[in-house]
């Protein structure tokens, strides 16, 4: 008798294992796991490998359109904290991110009077290529407005950086962030980007993003006087409760030029103000349409608008209620491209 009921106990046990295995796979949401997970690889430097623009557009190794969302840090020799391999796997895993921008400050306080910064900007590169994404290397210029009066220093950065990452499919350069003051993109930013550029290509085919004068709001210049170089792309930066404006001249030359959104904020310019999630959308809707990446401002704690994360956030934490309305705002556009 024993025997007989052990018999039908293992029977049981058998088909109760055969049902859930048959259930869980027939389940929709293993099947939403599996199209994520083809969505996230789709996203990796590994699948897109080299990028280059083509007809205007940024395009992988493949021919096919990509668009780059992410993040930038704020000043790297303030919040570089933030700009850890846990946060940036969280950026890529559960908010969409696909590329990562670090902004260091030439002066204020950056690399300028800190030339061991650069050690900073190579540990995140690598944290980055760990982790299969693409990685904005920013010269971020901003009070010391004119890229020509440190051209030199610049020419040694990013030989250092393009040779470093010679064969690196991840790296983007950025040469010049936000060009401003009495200066023209013919006298001052065209002959820098020229000569940075011609270093670059020395070791790397990789894509150069470079600023436009009036804080990258003067596109025109790239329209009406081009670079020479076929990997280079042009950057617009705007601040959705500022800059609503300027999107009819954007719409008007965005298939002209390539066109890279390196920087962007939900608020003012000053990076305060309210967030303006109407304006936010109705720029994000165009970039979207237009197949145009962008990087948002900024991954701090600084107590602005824009800022993602609220202030004295520890640094290993982007759980949502350490998020700012901003930051709430962005892993929800983010998040609507997987």
């Amino acid at each position: 008798m024993k025997k007989i009921i052990m018999i039908i106990l293992v029977i049981i046990l058998i088909c109760g294992f055969i049902y859930i295995k048959n259930y869980s796979k027939d389940k929709p949401e293993n099947n939403t796991k599996k199209q994520v997970k083809e969505v996230v690889k789709n996203d990796l430097v590994s699948y897109n490998k080299n990028l280059k623009v083509l007809n205007n557009k940024l395009v992988n190794s493949k021919g096919e359109n990509i668009v780059l969302r992410g993040v930038s840090t704020h000043g790297i020799q303030w919040y570089r904290k933030f700009a850890n391999e846990h946060n940036m796997k969280i950026l890529r895993d559960e908010w969409g991110a696909n590329v990562f921008r670090i902004a260091m400050y030439t002066s204020e306080g950056g690399y300028l009077s800190n030339n061991s910064i650069k050690n900073d900007v190579k540990e995140i590169v690598d944290i980055a290529i760990d982790l299969d994404m693409y990685v904005i290397i920013d010269w971020h210029i901003l009070s010391d407005g004119n890229p020509m009066d440190h051209i030199e220093e610049a020419k040694i950065f990013f030989s250092e950086m393009s040779k470093n990452y010679k064969n690196t499919p991840n790296i983007i350069y950025e040469i010049c962030n936000e060009p401003n003051g009495n200066i023209t993109w013919s006298n001052n930013v065209k002959p820098y980007a020229e000569e940075i550029t011609k270093i670059i290509r020395k070791n790397s085919n990789n894509i150069i993003i470079v600023g436009t004068t009036n804080w990258c709001q003067n596109l025109e210049d790239a329209l009406y006087n081009p670079l020479e170089d076929n990997n280079t792309m042009y950057a617009l930066h705007f601040y959705s409760g500022t800059h609503g404006y300027m999107r009819d001249k954007i719409k008007n030359i965005i298939d002209k030029i390539p066109i890279f959104v390196s920087e962007w904020g939900t608020g003012e310019a000053d990076g305060n103000g309210q967030i303006n999630i109407k304006e936010s959308d109705e720029w994000l809707s165009v970039l979207k349409e237009n197949n145009i990446s962008w990087v948002n401002w900024s991954l701090s704690d600084k107590a602005e608008t824009t800022a993602i994360l609220k202030p004295n956030t520890d640094e290993y934490s982007l759980d949502d209620e350490n998020l700012t309305e901003s930051g709430k705002y962005i892993k929800k556009i983010m998040q609507s491209y997987k």
